[in-house]
């Protein structure tokens, strides 16, 4: 049986779990400590597969404490527990979180993003997928740029400007950044000139997945690729734009929306990897098959695809778990454990627009779309609403 600690200073926070969570005592055994020290303690006698803890306590805060579990028990699943107000820390806490839990959350809420926790280890610790990474000898190792401004981002002293600064040091991380800023995306009526205003303009989220996406782009351009670059590069801006705008359409929280921009911009980095390691294999599943049945493909010849190895590779350099999932699953949604519009959802439904813009098949039972899991977000008008905002964005066909 898996098991999972609840953390919280507030003693009426944890009695409301333990009444909420009752039902599920046959899924889950669970214990439940005041403090983030009480915790450790804990941590040292028992095995915990999960880690919910409130961020602003005393003593040891939630950063704090999962920090510590992420270096001490790394196989623990860490997710945050926390209320509005706390969006600084929250950000302290994106490098050793997998997930979040805003408060007030129901007990069904609790038990799906737990399970939705687990299901996504089960799936990235697969023996085949495991097997297949450990023959790839070209993963690229997190960038050191990224690297920094998360440290500056998490500075109580960092600002905007200061992470500009940082991007500005990097002149292909700079002129990425300007060309984005002043595109059509963004209908700027003035030519912004720095990294550092371009910076405030794009804010921190989108700016963390700039510098991910072109560092893994030129790491792969010093091999052999069956893949045209330029065009993975320009479809996967596509997919990150269309759907941050679908969210917001969504009318989906900032952060949402955000992540969905992350989402749409790695969802593809497995097929670097693949394209890569098996160049001649990789060369022949492109020229045989049609766009939206690769992965199937890849499936068959490789044993995994590169939506599993793409989330292999997030997940290893510890993005945000919603992330991972979307990049996991955005073949096949109904697959993850999902209740709700996510970054899975938006990335999901704007890699199928396009692939149909592209192909000009105008058609929601096309392969593309997982018909099922988008009828629990959208009817017919809906999806219409969709398509329309792509052909604004991206032209008719």
């Amino acid at each position: 049986m898996k098991r999972v600690l609840f953390v919280d200073d507030e003693t009426s926070i944890l009695d409301g779990l333990r009444r909420m969570l009752r039902p599920y005592r046959n899924e889950w055994e669970m214990s439940f400590a005041e403090s983030g020290e009480q915790a450790l303690a804990l941590m040292e006698d028992a095995v915990f597969d999960v880690v919910v803890s409130d961020m602003k306590m005393p003593g040891i805060n939630g950063v704090e404490l999962l920090t510590k579990i992420k270096n001490q028990y790394p196989d623990t699943i860490r997710i945050a527990l926390s209320g509005h107000a706390e969006m600084e820390m929250l950000l302290e806490s994106v490098q050793v979180t997998h997930q979040f839990l805003a408060k007030p959350s129901d007990a069904e809420h609790i038990r799906n993003v737990v399970s939705q926790a687990f299901a996504l280890r089960s799936m990235l610790e697969d023996e085949k997928l495991r097997s297949c990474i450990a023959s790839i000898d070209i993963l690229p190792s997190l960038p050191d740029l990224y690297a920094r401004v998360m440290e500056a981002a998490a500075s109580p002293d960092g600002t905007l400007r200061d992470i500009g600064s940082i991007v500005g040091e990097d002149i292909s991380m700079s002129a990425k950044l300007l060309k984005i800023v002043n595109s059509a995306y963004f209908g700027l009526a003035r030519e912004v000139s720095s990294p550092e205003e371009a910076t405030t303009i794009l804010g921190l989220n989108i700016i963390r997945s700039l510098i991910l996406s072109v560092k893994i782009f030129s790491s792969f351009e010093k091999n052999d690729c069956a893949l045209n670059l330029q065009q993975l590069n320009r479809h996967c801006q596509n997919v990150a734009f269309l759907a941050k705008a679908i969210a917001q359409h969504e009318n989906q929280p900032r952060k949402i929306c955000d992540l969905s921009f992350m989402s749409g911009l790695l969802h593809d980095i497995g097929k670097l990897v693949l394209a890569t390691a098996y160049v001649d294999k990789f060369s022949k599943t492109l020229n045989s098959i049609q766009p939206y049945e690769a992965w199937e493909e890849e499936q068959h010849i490789f044993g995994i695809s590169h939506a599993q190895i793409g989330a292999y590779l997030l997940g290893v350099w510890n993005l945000p778990s919603s992330v991972v999932e979307a990049v996991a699953y955005h073949h096949i949604p109904d697959k993850a454990i999902e209740h709700s519009f996510s970054p899975l959802t938006a990335t999901h439904i704007a890699d199928a627009l396009l692939l149909e813009l592209e192909t000009n098949n105008r058609n929601e039972q096309d392969p593309a779309f997982c018909v099922d899991y988008i009828a629990k977000f959208a009817d017919a008008e809906k999806i219409n609403d969709w398509r329309a905002l792509t052909v604004e964005l991206f032209g008719g066909g």
